[in-house]
């Protein structure tokens, strides 16, 4: 979605409010989870939908 918006990382982040680092870590999916408000601020920087940025995994980790 950056790329379709012509916008970079650190652009977004600043508009947000997060930092570079802490944009990077949901950027990368490191991120073990995200604040409802972070995600709507993304969304609406963006023009999106959540479904347009997040994807499910399963967690291979997790025990049965």
């Amino acid at each position: 979605m950056l790329a379709k918006r012509k916008m970079r990382s650190n652009e977004l982040a600043e508009r947000i409010g997060l930092t570079q680092a802490n944009f990077s870590i949901l950027k990368t999916g490191k991120a073990k989870a995200i604040r409802l408000s972070t995600l709507d601020a993304i969304c609406r920087e963006l023009q999106c939908t959540p479904g347009d940025i997040l994807e499910y995994r399963e967690d291979k980790t997790a025990e049965p």
